[in-house]
């Protein structure tokens, strides 16, 4: 028989900035809901917008708002922040001077997707760890420096009075954790089951599919190799230096990406710093010169060429012609 709550009900607050992502805002609402079915009612739920209107998300659905940020209060427990795509565009001194008078009064602030972003420009993340989606690390890092050593690959991050998170189905995780830390994990597992989880995931657990799984491929130097090409995407390693990590010559180190990426490795490395350099012309406003540098070329001009042949159109005109995919 299900439990009924004896306490008053936890408010939490999702300020929805235009162009969110809907399966990082649901995956974080389900779980309060299902926490209820249970136990009663441990939760309710608002949703804001910014000026009390519809919010319209990266789907171009469009859902309704409960009110706008006057709904804030010094009593609001938790607001989470859920963005998407450019969420700087929808930052402003007025938002801004919101969440700090909120973190005055204690209130628990909370970050999805991309939501860091707007508590990073408020001036709310000082020393705590943070996370936000993958895809948007590399933006957030050259926007704010300072807080480089902070970020994290983790699911989610419950540090202090500030909780972030990937977006995605990591916010079902992160709710898991939030209800079993206030209700017990017997709760947390009974909800999880209902999503149909194998399991509750840790936040260490990775938020991309591990080298092996996204290229398909079980050779152990080869998968080390692609990993030291991507922590150094600003000051790339010669093909001499990558085989000097592993232990192998430069043939050995060809004749194994020919193996198993039919690729070479200077072209994968390439590959791998132009894909980086559109994440960034499309997610910041950094110009196309402090992208190349930024994905290590030293050459714009010859950054320009190498990101045609890649993508069909050169830096500027693919940055103008963006149009927001559809993030899950």
């Amino acid at each position: 028989m299900d439990a009924v709550a004896t306490s008053a009900p936890e408010d939490i607050y999702f300020l929805l900035l235009p162009g969110f992502s809907v399966m990082g805002f649901v995956s974080a609402l389900e779980p309060l809901r299902v926490a209820n079915r249970f136990r009663g009612g441990l939760y309710r739920w608002h949703i804001l917008s910014t000026d009390g209107g519809p919010v319209t998300a990266s789907n171009g659905m469009s859902l309704n708002a409960d009110g706008a940020l006057e709904m804030l209060s010094s009593c609001t427990l938790s607001l989470f922040i859920v963005s998407g795509f450019n969420p700087l565009d929808h930052y402003s001194p007025a938002l801004g001077g919101w969440l700090r008078k909120l973190d005055r009064a204690g209130t628990v602030l909370g970050a999805i997707d991309t939501g860091s972003f707007l508590l990073a420009e408020a001036g709310l993340l000082k020393c705590q760890k943070l996370t936000l989606h993958w895809e948007a690390v590399s933006a957030f890092i050259e926007r704010y420096p300072a807080l480089a050593a902070s970020v994290t690959q983790e699911l989610f991050e419950i540090d202090g009075q500030r909780i972030t998170c990937a977006g995605g189905t990591a916010s079902i995780d992160m709710m898991l954790a939030l209800i079993g830390r206030k209700h017990g994990y017997a709760l947390a597992t009974q909800v999880s089951e209902q999503f149909v989880l194998g399991r509750i995931r840790n936040p260490s657990d990775h938020q991309r599919m591990q080298i092996a799984v996204r290229y398909g491929i079980h050779n152990k130097k080869t998968i080390q190799v692609i990993s030291e090409m991507e922590r150094h995407m600003e000051e790339p390693l010669s093909t001499d230096a990558l085989a000097a990590t592993i232990g192998v010559t430069r043939r050995q180190l060809e004749r194994l990406f020919c193996t198993h990426l039919k690729d070479t490795p200077s072209h994968f490395y390439l590959c791998l710093r132009l894909d980086r350099a559109r994440q960034l012309l499309r997610q910041t406003e950094m110009r196309i010169v402090e992208v190349s540098v930024a994905c290590g070329f030293e050459s714009p001009s010859y950054f320009s060429r190498a990101y045609r042949s890649r993508f069909s159109s050169p830096p500027k005109q693919d940055r103008a012609d963006f149009d927001m995919p559809m993030r899950p």
